[in-house]
């Protein structure tokens, strides 16, 4: 039988470091690393399984927000370091530790909980779907001549000046789209302070009312070194802009640095239209599409009601949520908002299929197609997929 603490000190705050490492095949962080690491763990927020006194399993949370759509922003736990020790895996310590954790976020007054999942199959029993994705960007740096030239200026700063001109701007722009979440301060102790990156680059630009977008890089010159322009790689790491001119600036910037043969950028938006600042559209590349929120609802009525929705015929949704009863229910959806209702539901779906068309990426037609809900009346279908659409896809930015 385990036992689920919260913990306080920084002592277990190490081991329950050193066990996630584990669980990724790495060894405990070395002093000058755990000195960093420790500004994250946060009061309140680490829980560990013990069984006999060992500890065998941890997770944790960071103190967010997450935009929905409408403009509403609400609480988000941002939840990582999720590990259960090697000979204690598929004995409940994970189920134990999610559940104590999803009470403990509601009770703090959270109302959605985020995490980036390192395998699929994991998390959706506990009532996360998948809600957001993003793409995978391949530029031919040779082909990829822009259309235009840079208008603004464009400016590389130092590491301390970038970090805190970047914070500034982030905050401007985030949350905002749809499923973009607020940073806390250890996320930019850890990506940027203290990245351990000595190739990381950071370039701001400046418009007519002065800095409205960033970028933050680095080069790995592979296999033929730096001037091999062959084999180099830049990878794009964090890129926002408070206006399009300043992100149509951000990327003509991107595809003219120098011995430079290719451009990556990771989980960017499904509906950023990189290709069309080309001369060439072909030399951008989609070459993977992944998920990246998962998204549990922790207060489901709340969220409901806190989201828009487009003007269309309400819906009645009958929800079930197995670890938190409380969120189970019928929810009358209407252009004005949400509210429960003892109406009979249009549709019923677990509350993993609602977080995954929550914000709008998936729609409710794909989840009857595929058997993810419930279908009372088959007209609620369009209704419901009309009630959630969105203008822009939903996407985070941010990977914790």
């Amino acid at each position: 039988m385990t036992d689920i603490r919260v913990l306080d000190d920084e002592a277990d705050y190490r081991a329950a470091h050193a066990l996630f490492r584990g669980t990724l095949h790495h060894p405990p962080a070395p002093d000058d690393r755990w000195k960093v690491a420790l500004e994250s763990y946060l009061p309140g927020r680490v829980l560990a399984s013990f069984d006999g006194g060992e500890m065998v399993g941890t997770v944790q949370s960071f103190p967010s927000a997450l935009a929905l759509p409408g403009g509403e922003v609400v609480r988000m736990g941002a939840v990582s370091r999720v590990g259960v020790r090697a000979d204690r895996t598929r004995r409940g310590v994970l189920s134990g530790l999610q559940s104590a954790q999803l009470r403990g976020l509601r009770e703090l007054g959270d109302v959605a909980a985020t995490l980036r999942a390192s395998e699929a199959v994991i998390y959706g029993r506990f009532g996360y779907g998948a809600a957001t994705r993003g793409r995978t960007l391949r530029l031919d740096r040779r082909r990829a001549a822009p259309r235009s030239r840079v208008r603004g200026d464009v400016r590389l700063v130092g590491l301390e000046e970038g970090e805190r001109i970047i914070r500034t701007l982030f905050e401007r722009v985030s949350p905002g789209r749809p499923g973009t979440i607020a940073r806390w301060d250890a996320w930019w102790s850890m990506n940027v302070r203290h990245s351990g990156e000595e190739a990381l680059r950071i370039v701001v630009r400046s418009g007519p009312g002065g800095d409205d977008g960033y970028v933050a890089y680095k080069v790995d010159p592979g296999s033929g070194g730096l001037l091999d322009e062959r084999s180099s790689v830049l990878t794009v790491l964090d890129l926002w802009a408070v206006t399009p001119e300043a992100w149509a600036d951000l990327w003509r910037f991107l595809v003219g640095v120098d011995l430079v043969s290719e451009i990556s950028a990771p989980l960017r938006p499904l509906d950023e239209p990189v290709g069309w600042l080309l001369a060439d559209p072909r030399a951008c590349k989609v070459v993977a599409e992944d998920d990246e929120t998962w998204l549990r609802l922790l207060d489901v009525p709340q969220a409901l009601a806190r989201r828009g929705y487009r003007a269309a015929e309400p819906v009645v949704l009958g929800v079930r949520d197995r670890y938190l009863p409380d969120n189970e229910g019928a929810y009358l959806v209407a252009p004005d908002g949400a509210t429960r209702t003892d109406r009979e539901p249009d549709l019923v779906l677990d509350v993993d299929v609602l977080a995954a068309a929550f914000l709008g990426d998936v729609p409710f037609r794909a989840l009857a197609a595929t058997g993810r809900l419930e279908v009372v009346d088959p007209a609620a279908v369009a209704r419901a997929d009309a009630l959630f659409a969105v203008d822009q896809s939903p996407w985070s930015g941010t990977y914790f």
